[in-house]
């Protein structure tokens, strides 16, 4: 399964999925059709599923004109989001399956950037191979969303189960957020030095106008505060020794940084 990066709007990612050997096609939080409509003329094929993350609209703003083009086409989103996702037929939860060519990935249900968010996870196709986490706005490269339908504590738990999986994950989410993740990362976590060579390292990706999406989780676990609340650094920076206050106070300065 290929996965090609779409960015569009300011700072949004779209991930059209290509399965080779059936010359298919899905695509993951359409926020606008166009760009996924020319890409699918490039390969000469056909969206047979669109998989939303939630109902935000750069999530889910092509959806209709896609459907339009592709009346075929299957419509997935979080069991939580119904009526709030443009064309839903799928209403998942947590633990369901869904397939893409010979691929199945697992449904996630991570509550607290909204109330119904979802994350899709395809495990390795083969030994030595990565997953592929497609997170939406739940988890970003250096950081997280922000809490508009969840508490710190629900989101808490949406990070820890994507933090349970492999660390080499790639971490597929939906805004080109990392250099500013990463500027208020140091501020909090100044003792950390894999995060301080990691903030380097974007620094010179992002002059050289290149992504920094998909992420690896084994790098997220090192260096992104949102998902380190058991870290001494970040609770004595938090001052607190409870993980969800320390959660919730590292992402209340992010609200206000």
């Amino acid at each position: 399964m290929q996965v090609i990066r779409l960015p569009v709007l300011s700072d949004n990612y779209i991930f059209l999925l290509h399965d080779r050997q059936q010359n298919i096609a899905a695509v993951v939080d359409p926020a606008e059709a166009q760009p996924v409509l020319e890409e699918l003329r490039k390969l000469k094929v056909d969206l047979v599923a669109i998989f939303n993350t939630h109902h935000h609209g750069d999530h889910v703003g092509g959806n209709t004109e896609l459907m339009k083009v592709f009346p075929e086409v299957t419509v997935y989103g979080g069991a939580e989001d119904r009526g709030r996702i443009p064309g839903q037929q799928v209403f998942l939860q947590e633990g369901d399956r869904v397939h893409f060519g010979n691929r199945t990935a697992e449904v996630f249900f991570v509550p607290g950037h909204t109330r119904a968010h979802i994350a899709y996870y395809f495990p390795p196709e083969s030994p030595g191979e990565p997953g592929e986490l497609f997170c939406g706005d739940t988890l970003f490269a250096g950081g997280c969303g922000r809490l508009f339908e969840g508490t710190p504590g629900q989101m808490l738990d949406s990070l820890s189960k994507l933090r349970a999986l492999p660390d080499h994950t790639r971490v597929w989410c939906a805004h080109e957020y990392t250099l500013s993740n990463l500027r208020f990362a140091v501020t909090v976590d100044a003792d950390n030095v894999d995060l301080q060579k990691r903030y380097q390292e974007v620094q010179a990706q992002r002059q050289a106008n290149k992504p920094t999406v998909p992420s690896i989780l084994g790098v997220e676990k090192l260096t992104n505060p949102f998902l380190r609340w058991e870290s001494p650094s970040l609770q004595r920076t938090a001052k607190s020794d409870d993980r969800v206050q320390t959660f919730a106070r590292i992402r209340g300065m992010k609200d206000k940084f």
